[in-house]
């Protein structure tokens, strides 16, 4: 009867919500997000790379990422005898890049982002009153 219903994950009754909270739950680790906020970055990076840029044991990162792989989160490819990770969708870089501006609300005062948008709005004003 409801099968020809689309399915909402944003509403409460989500059948999403548990599973979302499975993902906040992976990303609850410093170095799973600096993971994450590397491979944004980079795009594509080896275990040994990751772990020269987050100055950690080759073995910690690849644990991480053996458990953000299983999660879905990265992604890999093979060239020879190396493994290449890489980001599986946006979703999870976006989500970091939100948490990192909320805490940045934490510190208290105006956030270095709201600085930059408040200088993008005084542009927009400021080339209107030029016209």
């Amino acid at each position: 009867m409801d099968a020809d219903k689309p399915i909402c994950g944003r509403l409460p009754d989500s059948q999403f919500v548990e599973q979302a909270v499975e993902v906040f739950g992976m990303l609850a680790d410093a170095t799973r997000v600096r993971i994450i906020l590397a491979l944004r970055d980079a795009g594509e990076l080896s275990v040994n790379h990751l772990a020269d840029i987050l100055d950690k044991p080759s073995a910690a990162v690849s644990q991480h990422l053996a458990k953000l792989r299983l999660a879905r989160i990265v992604a890999t490819r093979q060239q020879g005898q190396r493994v290449f990770y890489r980001l599986e969708n946006e979703h999870a870089s976006r989500l970091v890049s939100d948490a990192i501006l909320q805490a940045e609300h934490s510190l208290g005062g105006t956030p270095r982002h709201h600085h930059a948008e408040a200088a993008l709005q005084d542009e927009a004003v400021a080339g209107g009153e030029a016209r």
